[in-house]
């Protein structure tokens, strides 16, 4: 069956930077788009970033462009979000999201677009 397990959370002080991952197994992982979505407490789950099935787009959330930077590695089904430069409001789980999607409109910042998702992993900024 489909999974996505997300991984690489943990605490950091704010400035600080994590590599998550996101293992895919159980579907032709380089013909999915891959996103990443956070959700902080008391909130709603949120666009963070997104990539193309071979990797050469890209698509961001305003509120991280520059700071994180997504990849992915088809070999190794594998999609990556290297977040740098911390900060508190980064405070969130953190889900990957799998869609076989082939058009990218304003709906790949809809929950409703993927069709697969991890269970989160959490990032806490703090000091």
């Amino acid at each position: 069956q489909v999974q996505l397990v997300e991984s690489g959370g943990g605490l950091v002080q704010p400035g600080g930077s994590l590599r998550l991952s996101c293992a895919a197994s159980g579907y032709s992982f380089s013909n999915y788009a891959m996103g990443w979505f956070r959700q902080a407490p008391g909130k709603e789950r949120d666009f963070v970033a997104l990539i193309s099935k071979h990797g050469g787009t890209t698509y961001y959330a305003d509120s991280v462009q520059g700071r994180f930077t997504i990849s992915r590695d088809n070999a190794k089904n594998t999609v990556y979000l290297q977040v740098n430069s911390l900060k508190p409001e980064d405070t969130a789980v953190y889900y990957c999201a799998a869609s076989q999607k082939t058009y990218y409109d304003d709906r790949i910042y809809s929950q409703s677009w993927y069709e697969f998702w991890g269970q989160g992993t959490q990032v806490t900024v703090s000091s």
